[in-house]
């Protein structure tokens, strides 16, 4: 079997996650298929190329020279990819994000900070899904919100800068809920309540619910899978509570809380194609989010005392 470039991205992506699952997801492919690929390649240059340990995936001796070898092919490959394209010579930016009360007035001030380039805009829960766009070509620009402690692996291709280094996860519950009128809510005082699924699991956001749960001294009931925003009507009938972003605002049999001592916490970020957008363009989009989620977040009068008492958290904006 002769080694293709789709081999060669597998090794580096392994070796810089050091994890077979956490490659899986930065190349885009399941991990039995990766592990597949792996299995031919050791096949075809005779000896393993890693070695698994507590830590993760480690390069053996062989896989350390193939790997001196591929680097430098994959940096030319992707020097000669630059020169052809050209970042920003495209007439479309492909923009995603998550989903956040602010996805409408982001998407407009996305476009009028791009007026160069045609603007499309998706709205996904999962960053991992974002991400994964990135690198298979079907997003330029993305913006993440990762819980705090657990990660979503950004390929090499890929640039990546916070935005807010962190902001905490409220909860909204119906306007009749005898905690709905309180200044903050202990989530422990939310025990036995029925849960709507955290919006993107796989991100760690449901590992991170479960573990703060686990703190407080309860096991959430999980009862309920629905589309981000679908959960209103349940909320409203006080049939369930669900964790949101800070900026989501109280509709009508709607309150929004905050959590004492912020136990679930999460960082945006903006993420970007090295090679499909400019250095300029993320500028320009960065300066764009961040005056955004201020503005969102002075507004919101449950989010606007945390933010003004955090102003390490600020972005900077030009």
């Amino acid at each position: 079997m002769d080694l293709e470039i789709r081999h060669l991205r597998a090794l580096a992506a392994i070796a810089d996650s050091g994890s077979l699952s956490r490659a899986a997801t930065v190349l885009g492919i399941s991990q039995p298929s990766l592990t597949t690929l792996l299995q031919r390649v050791e096949r075809a240059v005779g000896g393993r190329l890693f070695e698994r340990s507590r830590t993760g995936m480690a390069p053996t001796a062989l896989g350390e020279r193939v790997l001196r070898r591929t680097r430098p092919l994959l940096a030319e490959l992707t020097a000669i990819s630059a020169d052809l394209a050209g970042p920003g010579e495209v007439g479309a930016v492909r923009i995603g994000s998550v989903h956040m009360e602010c996805v409408t007035v982001l998407y407009e001030h996305l476009d009028q900070a791009l007026p160069e380039a045609e603007v499309t805009f998706t709205v996904e829960p999962s960053c991992t899904e974002l991400v994964q766009s990135l690198v298979r070509d079907g997003l330029d620009l993305a913006v993440l919100a990762v819980s705090e402690g657990q990660d979503v692996p950004i390929a090499p291709e890929l640039g990546h800068r916070v935005v807010v280094p962190r902001v905490p996860v409220f909860v909204a519950l119906s306007a009749e809920h005898r905690l709905a009128k309180a200044a903050e809510i202990s989530l422990a005082e939310l025990a036995d309540e029925a849960w709507i699924n955290p919006p993107g699991p796989e991100d760690g956001a449901l590992a991170s619910f479960r573990a703060a749960a686990r703190r407080a001294g309860f096991t959430p009931r999980i009862r309920f899978e629905v589309p981000s925003g679908g959960g209103r009507g349940l909320i409203a009938a006080a049939r369930a509570v669900q964790l949101v972003e800070p900026t989501s605002p109280g509709v009508p049999g709607i309150a929004v809380r905050p959590l004492v001592g912020d136990p679930m916490r999460m960082r945006l970020s903006l993420v970007w194609h090295r090679h499909r957008i400019g250095r300029d363009q993320v500028d320009r989009a960065y300066r764009a989010v961040a005056s955004v989620y201020t503005r969102y977040a002075l507004a919101s009068p449950a989010f606007r005392p945390w933010w003004e008492r955090h102003r390490e958290v600020h972005p900077l904006v030009e």
